[in-house]
């Protein structure tokens, strides 16, 4: 027999476990134990007691004992002890043989029936504990969960919930303004996002909320940081399949089937334990009698049990039962945290399926506390402030500024790269010129970007920000150059259409036509004040809205790739160009809309296939024209038209084929910078002499 004391095993698993039990497996362990402990204490009696003491019958009538008869007249002898002459052994053979024959087998098996059922009943109960495919599942989420239970970071983003619902504040907050003035600049914001911004929402134009967050050590942040992590990846594997909800549920209808059975024959042979045995057996010729009477010492004793034990039976059938209702009426494959969300900052909490959903249910069970702290690590808000925390931590202001550097405009310059985020302490460098942010995927701008009163550029390199309303209120007003990279056109965001004050635009990414690409950029037409737009892109044809923008343009910018730009018809709107680039446009020929533009000062037609430039003489139109920038492309000769342009001052034909350089150049009387490098130049020409004022004169890599 099992012993007592090894008896919790059954019950209680590992202690880990415990909290996966709900109160009706917890109930039905300890019946299990109180059956456990009836079948030891049956068996442990029919081992130490008398199983069946007999006595043999002298006088047999008809296959019956009967009285020894009376044969001395009237009255009764008087009463006289029968004498058998059987010894010992004997009669514990013949105890022994109607034990083993004409005992009913209910009795005579009672203990082990009830042993044989009970260990069943705990099987099937702690069987998805065991299991190897559901085991390693129930083991990782009860690690987990217990880790987020105790986690610092739990108590702290539940503590923020609740200071939040009892003192609110007023969103948008900047620079201790009060409501009215934070109201007044939601709504100038609200009204300087362009008519195509206006029909999306706040946050699909990435305008989002802010709430203020506590301070976490390091040591506790990074370990909250691998609990989301292990959130995340136990949450892709369980999600996948629902083989523990399966097992459990077949678990518990085997438990129901078992308590129909055993309900279905104990309650008939219960009464098949009797005191009193009959014992005919033919063995007359060993003791000398064929008929005996037997008495069962334990049979008033095992009908209590079985009667108690019948009883138990149907008090953990009914449990079964209720379990089995309970999940076929609710939806244990779902799991939302939707009260969690209402209660909570946490609007983000998603809802939760297949086995992952029902070990939260089975939680909910035991206490719904653990799945409520459980829930702030499936928040991307909830990490994000984590994120946050730890970013503050690990860059100090003393970090930060040793990263300050001064680029070539003598600007001082910060770039962040490959982060969370953007550490707060950034926001105390109000010396900052320059922002560079790149490859950070998660960003938020906060309102404390007003500190950085010098700020006046920003670099976003494949960081699509969000922005507050506040923050996008301060940025409107003082930044003036914005430079953004981009894999997919959707990493734009539409807020920057409404920067009321942007001079300087640069786009790098792609911007084909296809998939509408350009309804993205339709925003440009609202910065009235942009003056500079450069497009690294692989266009075929100018976007109209890049033309539309091009009437208020001084400078135009477009380094297209190696991609051919073949309509340019459009250029000759943009009366107001100063400066215009086509980089690496697979021109041929140099593009006639340009002589239009009589306001040019410079153009630069680097790396495109030019082989001729006969289109030369048109420039004499360009009255202005002081910079021309041929370099980088395969023209073998210069036009003598060349000579009309007499107010150049800067000529680039470096990184071409020439052969020979016409005398009419040297009419160009105003060159001061003249670029022949790395041509198929033999000799320069002596009328070198006639520029003047030439200062800078390359002919490096030539012949």
């Amino acid at each position: 027999m099992i012993p007592i004391t090894e008896l919790r095993y059954f019950a209680d698993t590992q202690p880990t476990y415990r909290i996966l039990k709900p109160w009706w497996d917890v109930f039905t362990d300890y019946i299990s134990i109180i059956m456990l402990m009836i079948a030891v204490f049956g068996g442990t009696l029919q081992v130490t007691q008398d199983k069946m003491i007999c006595l043999p019958c002298k006088w047999i009538l008809n296959d019956t004992c009967h009285a020894m008869p009376n044969t001395t007249g009237p009255y009764p002898p008087e009463p006289k002890g029968i004498q058998y002459d059987l010894d010992r052994h004997q009669y514990n053979y013949v105890d022994a043989v109607c034990y083993e024959n004409k005992l009913h087998w209910f009795a005579k098996y009672f203990p082990y029936l009830v042993l044989l059922h009970t260990l069943i009943f705990l099987a099937c109960s702690n069987f998805w504990f065991k299991f190897p495919r559901t085991s390693s599942k129930l083991e990782h989420f009860v690690s987990i969960l217990l880790k987020c239970f105790d986690s610092p970071w739990t108590t702290r983003a539940l503590s923020e919930t609740v200071v939040e619902e009892s003192d609110p504040k007023p969103v948008g907050k900047m620079n201790g303004s009060m409501d009215k003035k934070t109201s007044s600049v939601s709504e100038d914001v609200e009204a300087s996002v362009p008519m195509l911004q206006r029909t999306k929402s706040r946050i699909e134009q990435g305008i989002v909320d802010r709430s203020d967050t506590g301070v976490l050590d390091k040591k506790e942040g990074e370990q909250a940081k691998a609990l989301f992590e292990k959130v995340k990846k136990f949450r892709i594997h369980v999600e996948e399949g629902d083989i523990v909800y399966r097992l459990y549920i077949r678990q518990t209808i085997i438990k129901v089937i078992k308590f129909i059975l055993i309900i279905s024959y104990t309650g008939y042979y219960v009464g098949q334990i009797r005191f009193s045995v009959v014992c005919p057996v033919n063995i007359e010729k060993l003791t000398g009698y064929r008929l005996f009477h037997c008495a069962h010492p334990l049979a008033t004793l095992f009908k209590i049990l079985a009667c108690f034990y019948i009883s138990l039976v149907v008090v953990y059938g009914l449990i079964c039962m209720y379990t089995l209702c309970w999940m076929v009426r609710h939806s244990l494959k779902r799991y939302s945290f939707e009260s969690i969300r209402e209660e909570s900052s946490y609007s983000d909490i998603p809802d939760l399926k297949n086995d992952f959903a029902f070990m939260l249910h089975m939680i909910d069970q035991y206490d719904p506390l653990y799945s409520k702290r459980f829930a702030v690590f499936l928040s991307e808000v909830s990490e994000n402030k984590l994120r946050q925390l730890n970013l503050n931590n690990e860059w100090t202001l003393e970090k930060l500024r040793q990263r300050i550097t001064k680029n070539s405009q003598d600007k001082l310059e910060l770039h962040l790269f490959m982060l969370s985020g953007i550490p707060e302490t950034v926001f105390d460098l109000v010396e900052l010129e320059v922002l560079k942010l790149e490859l950070i995927p998660d960003v938020t701008i906060p309102p404390i970007i007003a500190q950085l009163s010098s700020l006046r550029e920003m670099w976003l390199y494949h960081t699509p920000a969000k922005i507050e309303a506040p923050a996008l209120a301060f940025l409107r007003e003082n930044l003036k150059s914005l430079h953004i990279k981009f894999t997919d056109i959707k990493e734009i965001p539409l807020w920057i259409y409404s920067l009321k004050n942007l001079s300087e635009l640069h786009l790098t990414g792609n911007l084909s036509a296809e998939n509408n690409r350009f309804i993205v950029i339709d925003g440009l037409r609202e910065l009235k004040s942009l003056k500079v737009l450069r497009l690294k892109s692989n266009l075929t044809k100018l976007p109209q809205v890049v033309t539309d923008v091009g009437v208020h343009l001084q400078k135009l910018s477009i380094n297209n790739e190696g991609t051919k730009l073949m309509v340019l018809n459009s250029l000759k709107k943009m009366v107001n160009l100063t400066e215009l680039e086509l980089i690496r446009c697979d021109l041929e020929r140099i593009p006639h809309s340009i002589f239009s533009l009589h306001n040019l000062q410079e153009i630069d037609l680097k790396d495109n296939n030019l082989k001729t430039i006969e289109e030369i003489i048109s420039f004499q139109h360009l009255h202005r024209l002081v910079c021309l920038k041929l370099w980088y492309n395969q023209i073998a000769y210069i036009p003598i038209q060349i000579g009309t342009l007499t107010n150049l001052e800067r000529l680039y034909l470096n990184r071409n084929k020439i052969e020979k350089i016409p005398s009419q150049l040297f009419f160009c009387r105003k060159l001061r910078f003249l670029d022949l490098s790395h041509n198929n130049l033999t000799s320069i020409h002596p009328d070198v002499g006639f520029l003047q004022n030439l200062q800078y004169f390359a002919v490096t890599a030539n012949r």
